[in-house]
């Protein structure tokens, strides 16, 4: 089976999870810089078989647009165009940093090693985003 891609997309840096291949469980896979984004990802698609890509649509709690909304949007509107064959879904990443930097806590990650790799927190925060993706359609 194909696997779903998840993405939390930043002006720096871009988290990556992925699925199993029977789509579920997702798993932290890469923090890579944004700007080689649409290159790693079109060799991904070539070595493994991607039914459908997540993409992390940041919204304050009210629902209106963050300062990041606009990044985000363009980089949708890239992968769109790029990957027209492609399914792609926005999901909700309210929270979804703050999520990961207190899962990583629990998991016994020193505070150091938080700071110095922030990569880190992107791609746990990528692998929240699928996971509530997946539990959203069950």
């Amino acid at each position: 089976m194909a696997r779903i891609l998840a993405l939390d997309y930043g002006a720096k840096r871009t988290g990556m999870a992925v699925t199993d291949p029977l789509g579920m469980i997702a798993s932290p896979l890469d923090t890579i810089p944004s700007h080689t984004l649409f290159d790693f990802l079109k060799d991904y698609f070539e070595k493994e078989d991607v039914s459908e890509v997540v993409i992390g649509m940041p919204k304050n709690t009210d629902g209106s647009d963050t300062n990041a909304t606009q990044i985000v949007q363009a980089a949708v509107n890239r992968f769109r165009k790029l990957f027209p064959n492609k399914k792609l879904f926005l999901h909700d990443e309210r929270f979804t940093s703050k999520m990961a930097l207190d899962a990583m806590i629990a998991g016994g990650s020193k505070k150091k090693d938080r700071i110095k790799n922030k990569g880190n927190i992107d791609k746990v925060s990528a692998a929240i985003i699928l996971q509530s993706y997946l539990e959203a359609n069950s």
